[in-house]
């Protein structure tokens, strides 16, 4: 059975001295699936690309790419994937043109194929104008773009992204995404590791990552229906004094502020709701809003890292 492009780890595991970067994960990503990683700041996320990407050797436990052992087989898989981590390796003091160019020598793409790819990618990347410019010289975004064009060069069937977009301003993430897209629909198999909830959104399946465990994964949408009772928006003129109000209410699990508005999670929304109303009203706090509404992702992340249980200390 053809395995290109396919992601399994089975128990896969990394020490560092006494801290287990990564607890025992399973995954199967299938081929041409977009796979996203979420988790807090020391998760595990980089750990888990590096040691997929045949990058970091696991302490225990297996993972193959594309059939290749990512640990016994990390040679051949290198020209079998992309990988691009957080600070990718581009040379400041060489231009756009020069970075393909040398990146090309490394994975070895000669011959008549060179030319019409680094063209490609970098109409691909939107970068043909500027590839006479030095990388150290370009945008954040355009970084990120070369970078991504770079790790593409010898056309792999799988892409390890490392949080590519972080720090990038909204309107290069968006152009970043589309080129991603772009590579989903021509059946690139991309697992990508992302600190945006609405990035998250757009991955064919999602896997929250906490102290080095997946603690659950599915589509976005199976997701966000992971948590636990209803949940009530409000937008009031005293937030800090609503919350006060609610927080401590008879039915209310957590509340959670998300700009102008908060979100209260209940057992019963039908039930807690006019409660909530009254409560507000005695306490003479003004509500422009409050209605039922549906949990977004990255509330449904919260909430399950709120209650998940701390994992078993290292002996």
């Amino acid at each position: 059975m053809d395995q290109t492009g396919r992601i399994q780890a089975e128990q896969l595991t990394k020490h560092f001295r006494k801290t287990q970067a990564v607890r025992g994960i399973n995954l199967d990503v299938a081929p041409g699936e977009i796979y996203g990683l979420i988790g807090p700041d020391g998760a595990g996320k980089t750990t888990t690309i590096r040691m997929l990407a045949g990058v970091m050797k696991p302490t225990a436990g297996t993972a193959r790419v594309s059939g290749f052992d990512t640990h016994r087989q990390a040679e051949k898989l290198r020209h079998q994937i992309g990988y691009m981590a957080q600070r990718f390796s581009l040379y400041g003091d060489l231009s756009v043109r020069e970075n393909m160019d040398f990146y090309a020598d490394i994975f070895g793409v000669r011959g008549a194929e060179r030319e019409p790819q680094i063209q490609r990618l970098l109409r691909f990347a939107r970068l043909e104008e500027f590839q006479d410019r030095n990388a150290d010289a370009l945008s954040g975004g355009m970084k990120k773009k070369l970078g991504l064009a770079c790790a593409l060069i010898h056309r792999p069937k799988v892409l390890f992204l490392d949080e590519p977009t972080n720090g990038v301003d909204p309107i290069s993430r968006r152009e970043f995404w589309d080129i991603l897209s772009d590579l989903h629909i021509a059946g690139v198999t991309i697992f990508i590791s992302t600190a945006y909830m609405d990035e998250a959104e757009r991955c064919s399946r999602v896997g929250l990552m906490y102290q080095g465990a997946i603690i659950r994964q599915g589509a976005p949408a199976d997701l966000r229906q992971l948590v636990r009772g209803d949940l009530i928006a409000i937008v009031a003129h005293e937030l800090a004094a609503t919350e006060h109000v609610v927080a401590s209410m008879t039915g209310v699990s957590e509340v959670q502020a998300y700009g102008d508005r908060l979100h209260v999670f209940v057992d019963d929304a039908a039930l807690r709701l006019p409660e909530i109303e009254s409560a507000l009203r005695a306490a003479s706090i003004r509500v422009t809003q409050i209605r039922p509404t549906a949990p977004h992702l990255q509330e449904a992340f919260i909430s399950l890292v709120t209650h998940q249980r701390p994992p078993t200390a290292d002996r």
